[in-house]
């Protein structure tokens, strides 16, 4: 242990509460092996035993989030790059080794041993302030974008079990007016005994936006129900009660999506992104996050692939040509590159355009849209690599 060494590898097993760390030479022997609470002084007295070993550090973690944001920060500011050991590949490397017992100190022998053998692994980053508000604030709103969604779910669930003909004449995910009126009625009596003269008072008085239509339709479904079904009361102020938790998370995440623009349009390249059609403030936040530096894609094809828009090779022997959908890839990344595609064909345009052409070779609506995934991967890459704005005409090309 006296002895330093040219070169060892450190892996760190991240943690919520704790890491177990190990360092391993040239010859996989383990040279450091300890338990280190997730603070900031055991990180860095662990960091300088680990340095102490050897000349040069090649660090590895196995969790690139938010329990080791701490630990990854630190090798920064101490100038030390890590890679990232995907949890999968640790699963599998285990059974290569002897021994059917799984300790943390045993997967941070295994990740350091598996970062020793390989070299491919990618590096990991410490996000600057703007990215990692921005990862934050797009986290944040897919959260409470799935609240919205499960009580929008539950809301529905309860109004079926005493109201049904209510439930079915409102889309309640997109109607603003229909949740202003579950505060006040939910039951077919409340809504007869109101009238529709004065719930359109009512709905008007709250700034309902087409209260008319809305009053209209409410009393039309309180007629085709005379009966009072078991638990109604109840169930009533359930719903006045989701209906109002609804309102109250549509003006957080509006909230919400007005930081995100405004903290996006501080990027340096967020015009470049945002010209892009389909590609508004929301999507782009979530493709700075999703995507990170774009020197770590050597071209437009490297950042497709990263997004799972490449089909991925299965050839044996004879059998060439066999393509499948890819397994390993940014699902948020497909994500923005497919809603943004699907979003862009909605006017006319080369988008919608290309889209269509390949509907005409017979391709499916999602064959299609991924199609110009694809090529807007591409599109975007480019726009990026030479600092321009998107324009329906291409560039023009000048002589060599």
């Amino acid at each position: 242990m006296s002895e330093r060494r040219a070169r060892v590898w450190a892996c760190i097993d991240a943690g919520k509460g704790h890491h177990w760390a190990a360092a391993v030479d040239e010859t996989g022997s383990t040279l450091w092996s300890k338990k280190t609470d997730n603070g900031e002084t055991a990180i860095l007295t662990a960091m300088g035993e680990i340095l102490d070993l050897a000349d040069k550090v090649s660090w590895a973690v196995d969790i690139s989030g938010t329990s080791s944001a701490l630990l990854l920060a630190l090798l920064a500011a101490h100038g030390q790059q890590a890679v990232y050991v995907p949890g999968r590949t640790v699963n599998r490397m285990s059974g290569a080794y002897r021994g059917e017992a799984r300790t943390d100190a045993r997967d941070a022998y295994v990740i350091a041993e598996t970062s020793r053998q390989r070299r491919d692994f990618a590096a990991i980053d410490v996000p600057a302030q703007l990215a990692a508000d921005l990862a934050l604030l797009t986290a944040h709103r897919s959260d409470l974008v799935a609240d919205r969604g499960r009580m929008i779910n539950r809301l529905r669930d309860v109004l079926t079990g005493v109201f049904p003909a209510l439930e079915r004449a409102f889309d309640y995910s997109s109607q603003k007016g229909a949740l202003v009126l579950l505060t006040g009625y939910q039951t077919p009596a409340a809504l007869r005994r109101r009238g529709q003269a004065r719930l359109t008072a009512w709905l008007a008085n709250r700034s309902v936006r087409g209260a008319d239509t809305v009053a209209a339709t409410a009393p039309e479904a309180a007629q085709a129900q005379q009966t009072a079904l078991p638990g109604e009361d109840i169930a009533a102020r359930i719903v006045a009660d989701l209906a109002a938790q609804i309102l109250a998370l549509d003006n957080r995440l509006k909230r919400v999506d007005k930081q995100i623009r405004d903290t996006f349009r501080g990027h340096p390249q967020a015009e470049i992104i945002e010209s892009l059609p389909g590609m508004g403030p929301i999507l782009g936040a979530e493709f700075v996050v999703a995507a990170g530096d774009l020197s770590a894609y050597a071209d437009a094809g490297h950042l497709a692939s990263a997004a799972g828009l490449v089909p991925v090779p299965r050839d044996s022997g004879r059998r060439t040509g066999n393509l499948h959908r890819p397994k390993r890839y940014s699902r948020r990344l497909r994500r923005v590159f497919y809603m943004s595609a699907q979003t862009s064909i909605i006017r006319e345009g080369p988008n919608r355009d290309f889209y269509l052409k390949k509907r005409g070779e017979g391709c499916k609506h999602v064959q299609a849209v991924i199609a110009l995934a694809r090529r807007r991967a591409s599109v975007l890459w480019a726009l990026l690599r030479d600092g321009r704005a998107f324009t329906s005409a291409p560039p023009a090309t000048q002589a060599a």
